[in-house]
């Protein structure tokens, strides 16, 4: 057993959310631990990982403020200056360019594993305790603290516990917080294309009947694509060989960059909506995929969950400076409903969007495109679109 308060915050789960918020949390002086089951794969540059993220500008402030940015940038990302989502009932298309909104670029298409190497990198000298590898097996919570037995028989106790543990998360079921689900009977294709034509450091998405199709600018040239497809359709073009895999790729973008070819192995992972109708229970508190899951049309997936460090790592320095208690329940109650207010708004819009786009209602088909492309054409509502996607 740690001796009475040796330990503020134990973090359960490190991967992106879970690695930022230890170290965000000991950047505020908290004596902080993070317990994980498996240390991440190093990130190889030869190896580009399926999983990518369409960064945001006030995430890239965040990771700039725990010193991991310029590591990331130095490593390998492809900025995106401009974002193209058309619909294939026609009527127009969404238009966003950085240059209009007077940006460099509107964002960044990064590795999952790069995020995590650089993180993880940071963990020693930030003073984060590292359990690795190691489990949470069971959860006690005094009211005043919480005590985690680990796999090994060993016992953690801080004041604070988070789960940041995933979309699975163990500690939030000990800890009986229950979530809400929405299968969307869709799966992710995931997997890098070479095109014909270059991709303009563009961000391209087309809503098909099935499920948006987005291909995203990747360094060297080619592009990442998320395919929402039924589950059926998933399954059947994850079978396909890759030269007939291509060609049903490039017709359903309209050939906008031309041909498509594989250059990748393809993976699929399921869509669905998620939510935890708690985000802080006793001493138990819940970020990232943890709390909440969304559909990731509209990428936000990752910043979402950082943003729930941010506004957490916000609370503490709020606190220290009223000399306050930053972990007292009602400080932890309001940055909760914040979170949960923000993070639910969003994940049934984007599961709204979705529905919206794939509706063969014919009302819904003859007013999408043009409403794609009125909010193209009015500088202040793509302006807001933007600045919403960017959490600024």
């Amino acid at each position: 057993m740690n001796r009475g308060r040796e330990l503020d915050v134990v973090v359960v789960g490190g991967g992106v959310v879970g690695a930022a918020c230890a170290l965000a949390l000991a950047g505020q002086g908290l004596q902080t631990m993070l317990v994980e089951p498996s240390p991440p794969v190093p990130w190889s540059r030869d190896k580009p990982d399926l999983r990518v993220y369409a960064f945001a500008a006030d995430n890239a402030l965040l990771f700039d403020s725990l010193g991991a940015w310029a590591s990331v940038l130095a490593a390998r990302v492809q900025p995106y200056r401009r974002m193209r989502v058309w619909d294939a009932g026609g009527g127009g298309e969404l238009d966003i360019d950085a240059d209009t909104l007077g940006r460099r670029e509107l964002g960044w298409i990064v590795e999952h594993g790069l995020l995590l190497d650089r993180l993880w990198a940071l963990l020693p000298a930030a003073g984060v305790r590292l359990r690795c590898p190691a489990r949470v097996e069971a959860l006690q919570d005094d009211g005043d603290c919480v005590r985690l037995r680990l796999d090994d028989g060993s016992q953690v106790q801080a004041r604070l516990a988070v789960a940041a543990d995933g979309a699975q998360s163990s500690l939030r079921r000990l800890a009986g917080i229950e979530v809400d689900v929405h299968e969307h009977g869709q799966r992710g294709v995931v997997g890098y294309v070479a095109t014909e034509r270059p991709h303009e450091d563009t961000a391209w998405q087309r809503f098909l009947p099935g499920g948006p199709l987005a291909l995203l600018p990747s360094a060297g040239g080619h592009c990442s694509i998320v395919w929402s497809l039924p589950d059926a359709e998933a399954a059947r073009v994850l079978a396909l060989d890759d030269a007939a895999f291509g060609r049903e790729l490039g017709r359903a973008f309209d050939r906008r960059l031309g041909e498509v070819r594989p250059v990748s192995p393809r993976a699929a992972f399921p869509l669905r909506r998620q939510l935890a109708r708690e985000y802080v229970r006793g001493r138990v508190l819940v970020l990232g995929d943890a709390a909440h899951v969304v559909h990731p049309l509209a990428g936000q997936g990752v910043n979402l969950g950082l943003r729930d460090v941010a506004a957490l790592r916000d609370l503490v320095a709020a606190a220290a400076g009223a000399n306050g208690d930053w972990h007292a329940a009602s400080r932890l109650a309001r940055w909760a409903r914040a979170r949960r207010s923000e993070d639910t708004l969003a994940a049934h819009a984007f599961s709204g969007i979705d529905r919206v786009f794939r509706s063969e209602n014919p009302a819904a088909v003859l007013l999408r495109g043009p409403l794609l492309s009125l909010a193209g054409r009015v500088p202040p509502l793509s302006r807001a679109l933007w600045r919403k996607a960017a959490g600024a």
